[in-house]
């Protein structure tokens, strides 16, 4: 496991409980020298629990695990045959994936893996995406200019926030039950109706927009027709006044990200109204949206936020490395490399490999 070099990333791919728990399973475990500091995961941890603390990983391994894809400097460290783990891009970083093919390196994108309930264990979308819902809460939380919760005071009584979360995926939904526990009223829309019974379940209010959507194999929403969706956003914009905070979610892997919110339905909402928007970094769910970057426009303020799971990394470290030993160990059972391709769960996550060629 190298230190993670990408700007901004403090999180890691294997906590020390799991570095423990691998090598109790017949896994020999590297980590580099002051790789899980960022993430509040000093060397020691990972020596106690039975991992080897080196200046150099590559070398000598079998397989690299990552959080984010290698840098070109990185890949061309890894050598034919080694097997790499990470979060790889695979639908939108081309370039990445090519280095890493002409590397000979079998590399298996945490993106890729089938959302079927086998690979639950290994499901790293959606463990991030619980430290996202959370995040993207506490963000609205801390910039609206108003309690969450109502407040009985001898100065009178405060009302409660109204948030509104877009999308009802694992983001979603845990926007919705930590805005619930701030004690904010709480809204959900997703064009899937097949959610609104786990929105409802959250104590959460359903918004019907009358715009029906149907959900892909993977779980995600269909992409909606231009008609559905310039309804949506008329429908949308007739009710985004009501609410004092808009938590949007709505993103499928490799596509731009549905726009939700024009800016005449921003200039609609109250002044001090915030945005956080989780589909900042594939383009934003609002028009106004600035990936990375937080603005106020029409007295609106319009958070981007961009890997928010990096900004909680003890525990979404403890999650991704969970979601990574769950992996490796369907890789390696017993600590030794099988890579049956013949598997569903092995084909689908593996994005480049040597194929092998007949004598």
């Amino acid at each position: 496991m190298p230190k993670e070099r990408a700007a901004g990333e403090r999180r890691v791919a294997l906590v020390p409980e799991l570095a423990g728990r691998l090598a109790a399973s017949g896994f020999e475990v590297l980590v580099e020298r002051g790789a899980g500091e960022a993430a509040s995961f000093p060397d020691a941890a990972y020596e106690e629990a039975g991992a080897r603390v080196a200046d150099d990983v590559y070398g000598e391994v079998d397989a690299v695990v990552k959080v984010q894809s290698p840098s070109e400097e990185e890949a061309a460290r890894l050598r034919e045959g080694q097997v790499l783990v990470g979060f790889l891009q695979p639908l939108t970083d081309p370039e990445g994936i090519a280095r890493l093919a002409a590397r000979g390196v079998t590399a298996f994108a945490m993106e890729s893996i089938p959302r079927i309930t086998r690979a639950q264990p290994m499901d790293a979308l959606s463990s991030q995406a619980t430290v996202s819902g959370y995040k993207a809460t506490l963000i609205a939380a801390e910039r609206l200019p108003k309690f969450f919760p109502m407040l009985m005071t001898a100065a009178g009584t405060v009302a409660p926030a109204k948030v509104l979360v877009l999308g009802a995926g694992v983001a979603g939904l845990q926007a919705v039950a930590t805005a619930r526990r701030l004690g904010a009223v709480v809204t959900g829309f997703d064009v899937r109706p097949v959610v609104r019974e786990q929105i409802e379940s959250l104590g959460a209010n359903w918004l019907d927009l009358g715009v029906v959507g149907e959900e892909t194999e993977g779980g995600y929403a269909q992409e909606l027709s231009e008609e559905q969706q310039q309804r949506q956003q008329e429908e949308l914009e007739a009710r985004l006044p009501e609410f004092d905070v808009v938590i949007t979610t709505a993103l499928i892997p490799g596509r731009a990200a549905p726009r939700l919110i024009p800016a005449s339905a921003v200039a609609a909402m109250r002044p001090g109204s915030v945005i956080v928007d989780l589909a900042a970094e594939a383009g934003g769910n609002c028009e106004l949206t600035e990936p990375g970057e937080e603005v106020v426009r029409e007295g609106v303020t319009i958070v981007g936020p961009t890997n928010l799971p990096s900004s909680m990394p003890f525990h979404a470290s403890q999650l991704y490395a969970r979601n990574v030993s769950a992996l490796l160990q369907h890789l390696a059972p017993e600590g030794e490399l099988v890579l049956d391709f013949e598997d569903e769960i092995t084909a689908r996550a593996c994005v480049t490999r040597k194929e092998e060629v007949p004598a």
